[in-house]
């Protein structure tokens, strides 16, 4: 009953804007539910600063439903399928993994950002975007703010691949097997993967090969997350403990550890081997939507911890870095495709 009492009332809240906001999404996929989530947050922020009684619910929906829903993610991930069918991108993958890291890594040098908006906005742009800030975030102890700006500037360079890929595509001549991989390489987030090669079977009458194609791509680069998390969570515990061992000796791996990542590995290990084991897909397909469903209402929480204002002042560097990682990452995959033969 505390929970409800102390709790109750922000998760309502949350849970009311992310229903519109989910079918939001779903009318226009390119945006996606979880940016209409985070700007709806703002917005009622702009004008309901004291949340009171809202609050306890407001950041345990940004923290906890957030973690809930990766280890739900985790149920969209058949590792057998994934590996017989995406082994070709993987080079392309971790060269294009590596290249926005490294890239995210020198501008956070360069001009001294703050470690986990470089953090974020690298791994986002290299890996699955929303899903991948939302499994990050939490490992590195990012707050809701760092969150808002990493998912805006990825939100940003998803609307513009999606418009533009397909074009670039044609002008440069790729086939429809290179498209679905450069689509499910180069384009951050899964719903502009989507976009983008749902246009180019439209404009290449393909009947939707390389949409299935480019999703398959897309999988597998999603996989990163696993290793990408852990490091990040074994780094973090390494620096606590050594941190923690140093003054006072009150280390708790517990508290610093992120053991929802390890959730999201069982599920999807279990995915994998009910698939394997003759299980319809199709019986995950509920736990896949919730996770998404989370993650709107995850997003709203955030949105509504967050000061547009601010947010848009200091917007100017993790920009830039989304830029540079995007085109990096874009050079990366025509180059390697080259390289491989592909094109």
């Amino acid at each position: 009953m505390d929970f409800l009492r102390i709790k109750g009332p922000g998760l309502l809240l949350c849970l009311v804007i992310a229903l519109p906001c989910w079918l939001l999404g779903q009318a226009f996929p390119v945006i996606g539910g979880p940016v209409f989530a985070i700007l709806a947050g703002m917005v009622i922020t702009l004008v309901w600063k004291d949340k009171g009684g809202f609050s306890g619910g407001i950041t345990y929906t940004s923290k906890k439903i957030l973690q809930y829903a990766v280890i739900l993610l985790g149920f969209g991930l058949n590792l057998s399928e994934i590996a017989k069918v995406g082994a070709q991108s993987l080079p392309i993958i971790c060269s294009t993994i590596a290249t926005s890291l490294v890239v995210s890594f020198l501008l956070y040098k360069l001009m001294r950002m703050p470690a986990n908006i470089s953090t974020l906005v690298g791994v986002g742009s290299s890996i699955c975007g929303g899903s991948a800030i939302a499994a990050t975030a939490p490992v590195i102890g990012a707050d809701d703010e760092e969150i808002a700006q990493a998912i805006s500037v990825i939100f940003l360079f998803n609307v513009v691949a999606a418009l533009t890929f397909p074009t670039l595509g044609g002008v440069l001549g790729l086939t429809n097997e290179g498209f679905g991989l450069f689509a499910g390489t180069a384009v951050n987030d899964t719903s502009s993967v989507t976009a983008a090669a749902s246009t180019w079977d439209t404009l290449h009458g393909t009947r939707g090969a390389v949409l299935e194609y480019a999703t398959i791509v897309k999988l597998t680069r999603t996989l990163a997350i696993i290793p990408i998390t852990l490091v990040l969570a074994f780094w973090r515990t390494w620096q606590a403990k050594r941190g923690g061992s140093a003054s006072s000796g009150a280390f708790s791996l517990k508290q610093v550890f992120p053991f929802f990542i390890l959730f999201f590995v069982l599920a999807s290990v279990l995915t994998t081997v009910a698939s394997l084991a003759g299980v319809d897909p199709a019986v995950f397909q509920p736990l896949k939507e919730l996770s998404k469903f989370f993650i709107v209402m995850a997003m709203a929480a955030i949105g509504l911890n967050t000061d547009i204002v601010r947010l848009v002042r200091t917007g100017g560097k993790p920009i830039f870095l989304g830029f540079c990682c995007w085109v990096a990452i874009a050079c990366v995959s025509l180059g390697m495709q080259h390289l491989m033969g592909l094109l």
